[in-house]
């Protein structure tokens, strides 16, 4: 695997390292090992899988508040996405700052996204699936989220957004006096 860091402290883009035959291919996407020399979380407890019927559509920003906060390994398997996050850490340098990747079967690239950042994504293409791994269970009570088109991060899609759900188009927009997550 090959890992790039991004600008935001703690997140890479991970590429994988296919070996190819006749047959197809194989690659891995996890090793312990190789995650724990980039000092990255290694303990999965739960992994999900959606699947994203319309291009354009947006799911997100969804985040778990601490102490259920959660890291994020993300990888399409089918389709396109392009795939957003973004900084909700107090104190952060790149504190309410967004960065997207596109995430595809065909690009094979993963996206790892440290504790403290809202995630979601737009599909690019229709019938794409994203599968999941999360480094804490899933807690109601921690949920929290904002809103796709909120101005204090202004996210640029890639496509009009033609699909959302009602539960996310009503996420409430970031208050004034925001200060982040203590991460």
């Amino acid at each position: 695997m090959i890992f790039k860091p991004t600008e935001m402290e703690g997140s890479y883009v991970i590429s994988i390292s296919p070996i190819m035959d006749e047959r197809g291919w194989f690659a891995r996407t996890f090793c312990k090992d190789e995650f724990n020399e980039k000092g990255l979380n290694t303990e999965w407890v739960q992994m999900n899988h959606s699947f994203t019927k319309e291009k354009g559509t947006v799911r997100g920003m969804h985040f778990q508040k601490p102490p259920y906060a959660e890291v994020k390994l993300i990888r399409c398997i089918a389709g396109k996405v392009f795939d957003v996050m973004v900084d909700l850490r107090k104190n952060s340098a790149t504190f309410l700052q967004w960065f997207g990747v596109e995430l595809s079967a065909q690009n094979k690239k993963m996206i790892y996204i440290p504790e403290g950042f809202a995630h979601g994504f737009q599909s690019l293409e229709d019938d794409s699936e994203l599968v999941y791994m999360h480094s804490k269970l899933y807690e109601k009570n921690a949920e929290g989220a904002i809103r796709y088109n909120d101005e204090k991060v202004h996210i640029n899609w890639p496509y009009a957004v033609t699909n959302i759900s009602k539960r996310d188009n009503e996420h409430s927009l970031l208050p004034e006096n925001f200060e982040g997550l203590n991460i």
